[in-house]
């Protein structure tokens, strides 16, 4: 594809202070956001996650390539189906496949072998990784900065799911081959997340190390 310049379409620029008003609006209802376990059996619309997945699909990607897929579930029994092969492989997981250190890392989180929220979120989002392109004769062209891409655009995502005023979690069974098969996807795409994405319970809750982030001066450096 021959490259052809467009105008800049949008231009969203502020005068400093409402520019600095808007960071800090966003920084603080970006704290808001919680991992959650808790789920109401709530529906929510299809179109408000088709809505978030296209925030998603509008992240930045290596060569414009946009290496993802999001299978959007609510069908109960596919999400039965993925709840039942994530747990297997979660008890493996949990009974020391982990491995010590790892394990001890999850404790403070309060995590184990049981998920019941992949059956109780009205929905749940499986993202994949396209690990090369098909073009339309069945040959494939390589994919660049897949994991980056992939990571960008599920952060739009999550951003997308908490500023819908929904919660999710992100979940990542080790292995995931398994969603291949359950969600009808072709081999060269790789599992990467699993969101549940609703309404939080009335008695949800959030494990207090949750809370607990990096200040500032930890995670910048300026120079």
């Amino acid at each position: 594809m021959t490259y052809r310049p467009l105008p800049l379409p949008d231009r969203v620029q502020t005068s400093d202070a409402d520019s600095l008003a808007a960071a800090q609006a966003f920084r603080d209802h970006m704290r808001r956001r919680h991992s959650v376990r808790d789920f109401a059996p709530d529906s929510v619309s299809a179109d408000v996650i088709a809505a978030c997945i296209q925030a998603a699909g509008s992240a930045p990607s290596g060569a414009n390539q946009q290496p993802w897929h999001f299978a959007a579930i609510r069908d109960p029994a596919i999400k039965a189906r993925i709840r039942d092969a994530a747990e297997e492989e979660e008890r493996a997981f949990y009974a020391g496949g982990g491995g010590d250190e790892w394990l001890s890392a999850l404790e403070p989180v309060g995590t184990g072998p049981d998920k019941p929220h992949l059956t109780i979120a009205p929905w749940l989002i499986v993202v994949f990784a396209q690990r090369y392109g098909l073009r339309p004769d069945g040959s494939r062209f390589k994919h660049y900065y897949v994991p980056e891409s992939v990571g960008i655009a599920c952060g739009l995502l999550i951003a997308a799911i908490h500023h819908a005023g929904l919660v999710t979690l992100t979940h990542t069974p080790n292995p995931m081959r398994f969603l291949n098969g359950l969600c009808g996807r072709p081999d060269h795409e790789k599992p990467v997340m699993i969101l549940p994405v609703g309404l939080p319970a009335a008695d949800a809750t959030v494990p207090a190390a949750a809370k607990v982030k990096k200040p500032l001066p930890e995670i910048m450096t300026l120079f």
